[in-house]
């Protein structure tokens, strides 16, 4: 399979809390969903996208696929940064993430998630991404590219 250029990126540090690991110090497996949503909301918020500003016009994104693949181990004080990078944007939304340590920068983790638009009021899924955020998306891509 072709790996796609991400059309845009953010990034975040988050340093490994205990109450993420099991007994071994290890971060529990669901937790890797969190960290994934903490990067996706930093993507999204800093184009103005964010979940909230598309509440305001009508819109939730479930999340209807998630694949992670676990390379290392992240243990409990780690300091990792987890990089949300965005792979499409018209018709979904697909989010690739990569996991890696602060200090060495080996990789841990990476994944990638794909999101729908459903209109609030009708509850329906929406085959193409709502024009507001399809227009915020073009021009921070546009913008991004000079």
């Amino acid at each position: 399979m072709k790996k796609l250029k991400p059309l845009l990126e953010a990034s975040v540090e988050i340093e490994i809390p205990f109450h993420d690991c099991d007994p071994m110090n290890v971060v529990w497996h669901g937790n890797y969903a969190r960290y994934f949503e903490v990067a996706r909301c930093k993507l999204l918020s800093a184009y103005e996208c964010g979940y909230d500003n598309m509440e305001k016009i009508g819109y939730v994104w479930p999340i209807i696929d998630m694949q992670t693949r676990f390379v290392g181990s992240c243990v409990f004080g780690q300091k990792i940064n987890v990089s949300a990078q965005l792979l499409e944007y018209e018709d979904r939304l697909k989010i690739a993430y990569l996991i890696t340590d602060v200090e060495t920068g080996k990789k841990l983790t990476t994944g990638v998630t794909t999101q729908v638009a459903v209109e609030m009021a009708s509850k329906a899924m929406q085959f193409t991404t709502p024009q507001p955020l399809a227009q915020r998306l073009r021009e921070a891509i546009s913008a991004s590219a000079v």
